[in-house]
């Protein structure tokens, strides 16, 4: 199947807060798309990260949420 496409785009502003792990951000059309996963450790950490919920208190309660609306 051949597909011709004709399009113009214009972006008068981009502004990307955040690209997480499998984030997509597609601006027009594609052929394909290549998955590419990075991990780097801008922190310096040298050792991994206690696991959650091996403590007395779960970390995860100490977040504080809005409330309901």
């Amino acid at each position: 199947m051949n597909w011709t496409i004709h399009q113009t785009i214009m972006i008068q502003h981009l502004k990307v807060d955040s690209v997480a792990n499998s984030s997509v951000l597609q601006i027009g059309s594609a052929g394909s798309i290549r998955s590419l996963s990075n991990l780097y450790n801008t922190g310096g950490f040298v050792e991994s990260a206690p696991q959650l919920g091996t403590s007395a208190t779960n970390p995860v309660s100490l977040v504080p949420l809005p409330p309901p609306t």
